[in-house]
């Protein structure tokens, strides 16, 4: 009797323990925040407008059943919107799960480079199904903040000369005009 009960309290912390041991599933923001971290990098967190860009790279290459970076439009001005002054984007067709999409990066340079992006600190991923049921991955990452010319530092030091030359207005014809000439 003391021993039925001994392997019942045995068989019951082995099944706690694996029950607390499992991990919890991820979010793609936290798979590749996790890499990003091993690897020396900072977190990146989901980003709607990425997430927006992401889905509708993966929507189109879904629908055209074409893996190509250029599907819907050049990268380029896909990601203007996002505001970052960089960017990449990973692309993938074939797993059902991100978990080995993201494996599939990670095991190519340029994908991985890509994941590792110097900076990053958003993220968008999605997926989407082909007529056939191929699943369509893409993931855009991105960091920085764009300058705007009201906020750059040559805009700022531009303003402020242009307070000194409109004291001085004479000199700010001539000035004026030269660089007129000269643009």
């Amino acid at each position: 009797m003391k021993s039925v009960g001994i392997c019942c309290l045995v068989l019951t912390l082995v099944l706690y323990t694996q029950a607390f041991a499992a991990p919890a599933s991820s979010t793609p923001a936290e798979m590749i925040s996790n890499y990003r971290v091993q690897h020396g990098e900072g977190r990146v967190t989901l980003d709607p407008a990425l997430n927006r860009i992401a889905q509708e790279q993966a929507n189109a290459m879904a629908s055209k059943q074409t893996l190509d970076h250029s599907v819907l439009a050049p990268f380029n001005s896909r990601v203007a919107s996002s505001g970052s002054d960089r960017a990449a984007e990973n692309i993938a067709y074939g797993y059902d799960d991100f978990a080995k999409t993201l494996d599939q990066w990670i095991g190519s340079d340029g994908h991985r480079k890509n994941l590792l992006l110097h900076g990053a600190s958003r993220v968008g991923v999605a997926s989407s199904k082909s007529p056939t049921g191929r699943t369509y991955w893409a993931m855009v990452i991105a960091g920085g903040v764009k300058r705007t010319p009201a906020t750059s530092r040559f805009a700022k030091r531009q303003a402020t000369q242009s307070c000194k030359i409109t004291i001085l207005a004479s000199v700010c014809k001539k000035a004026d005009a030269r660089s007129t000439r000269s643009a």
